[in-house]
């Protein structure tokens, strides 16, 4: 396949590279001739470290640098941890590709314990998620709970240096950078939910652009393109807040349907509500999902978020 190179944007942490030289592999074996570049860009999202995402804005600020290079023409499409994507994208952008999902799993990673179960009273633990914090409360209101910021490199150091007793990472960030042998235990659904998208990578590019759209058609995987997306339409559904504590994961049912799990928390003191529902239209099921979590208050409880 002759033409221009593809240009892959992506951010410069260790596992974006991974990911984006991944879907670089994947269009190669695809499209032989292909020509793909990678593009590594900083975020800010990268690049503040010292306050939790929540205070700066969100999980969106991975994708700003990146959208801008798209639509500057500096690259043709960009790649992205799902989990990091905005409910609601710009409209000159769309998801053209969702891979496979790996294992949408956190895991639980010490030097010291076996399990979340095992930490002593007081313990710290440490994650950036609101979403993890908020399952952290509900099932051992005792820890005490610290932000954790960097790439996996950079937490597993401060794991190592005995910052923390613990730490809450994605099972699949873990598993690509070859450090799964960290794993302790899973924390796993649906008794535990991940965040809507975890471990599944996504392609963005400009709305209608079938230059890169076509060629990228071959990577898309269509039950994670429907899982994801249930996930994401309760995400959309209760505002489509990136700091949001929400958790949600969606399961093929032996049937065909599908079920979706959603989660909303309170940080500070551990409250859960969570509400699950069964159906064959993936945004229906993320309307249903969200009425049921209303229903039990969750307007209430995003209203008295600190």
């Amino acid at each position: 396949m002759s033409g221009s190179p593809f240009r892959i944007a992506t951010r410069k942490s260790p596992l974006a590279l991974w990911q984006a030289e991944h879907v670089a592999k994947r269009l190669r074996a695809a499209h032989p001739g292909m020509a793909v570049e990678l593009l590594p860009l900083s975020t800010r999202g990268d690049e503040v470290l010292d306050r939790s995402l929540a205070a700066i804005g969100g999980k969106g600020l991975f994708l700003k640098e990146l959208e801008i290079a798209l639509a500057a023409d500096q690259a043709d499409l960009a790649v992205h941890s799902l989990k990091d994507v905005p409910a609601q994208l710009a409209p000159q952008f769309e998801l053209a590709a969702i891979l496979a999902r790996a294992d949408c799993a956190d895991a639980f990673v010490s030097n010291d314990f076996a399990t979340l179960d095992d930490l002593p009273r007081g313990a710290r633990v440490g994650t950036s998620s609101l979403r993890r914090t908020a399952q952290l409360r509900a099932r051992r209101p005792d820890l005490a709970i610290a932000d954790l910021r960097g790439n996996v490199g950079t937490r597993l150091a401060k794991l190592d240096r005995r910052d923390y007793a613990a730490i809450i990472l994605a099972v699949a960030g873990l598993e690509r950078m070859g450090l799964g042998t960290r794993i302790r235990s899973r924390l796993a659904p649906p008794e535990w939910l991940p965040a809507p998208g975890q471990a599944a990578i996504a392609v963005e590019v400009r709305r209608g652009d079938t230059r890169v759209i076509e060629p990228l058609g071959v990577l898309d995987d269509a039950a994670t393109h429907r899982g994801v997306a249930a996930e994401r339409a309760l995400n959309a559904a209760m505002g489509g807040d990136c700091t949001m504590p929400l958790g949600a994961w969606c399961e093929t049912l032996a049937d065909g349907s599908w079920r979706l799990y959603g989660l909303l928390g309170d940080v500070r003191d551990g409250r859960i509500l969570r509400a699950e529902a069964r159906g064959d239209d993936p945004v229906a099921l993320g309307g249903e999902v969200a009425r049921q979590l209303r229903e039990q208050g969750a307007d209430a409880l995003l209203a008295g978020r600190a």
